[in-house]
């Protein structure tokens, strides 16, 4: 296996556990399943709402990293499905988000960085921006 193989996977490794925790510690500051079942009335649902989240999840890593090609026929139905999935879900976090706007004083309150706010926000900025670039002119476009 060459170096640049090792790096990929290196960097493919860093990014999916950045991301995965990330989410992972966003739904919970936020109580987005506990506040997403209590609007919708179904408390005594809880884990099968958790459990939902993460087989979704699994299913459709899965999904992605087998690249089945049974599915194709299905492709354009399968995607409109997803689609709709994922925008109701993006939505449900987008309200969350603006319910709850003291996420970054409370990451950095968690992490010990209460001082360094401004670097924190300007990290995630500038990191945002880097990865898109490099996945749009770069990953996308060599």
């Amino acid at each position: 296996m060459s170096l640049g193989n090792l790096l990929m996977i290196m960097i493919g490794l860093s990014g999916g556990i950045a991301v995965g925790s990330g989410l992972v510690a966003l739904l919970t500051v936020l109580d987005i399943i506990p506040r997403l079942a209590q609007l919708t009335r179904n408390q005594k649902k809880m884990v099968s709402l958790q459990w939902s989240l993460i087989l979704g999840a699994c299913f459709f890593t899965v999904i992605d990293l087998l690249d089945l090609k049974i599915l194709l026929p299905l492709v354009h139905l399968f995607i409109m499905l997803f689609g709709g999935i994922a925008g109701i879900f993006v939505g449900l976090l987008a309200a969350a988000l603006t319910e709850v706007l003291n996420v970054l004083p409370i990451l950095s309150k968690r992490l010990g960085m209460k001082k360094n706010l401004l670097a924190l926000l300007m990290a995630m900025v500038f990191g945002k921006v880097f990865g898109s670039l490099f996945h749009w002119l770069i990953f996308l476009h060599p």
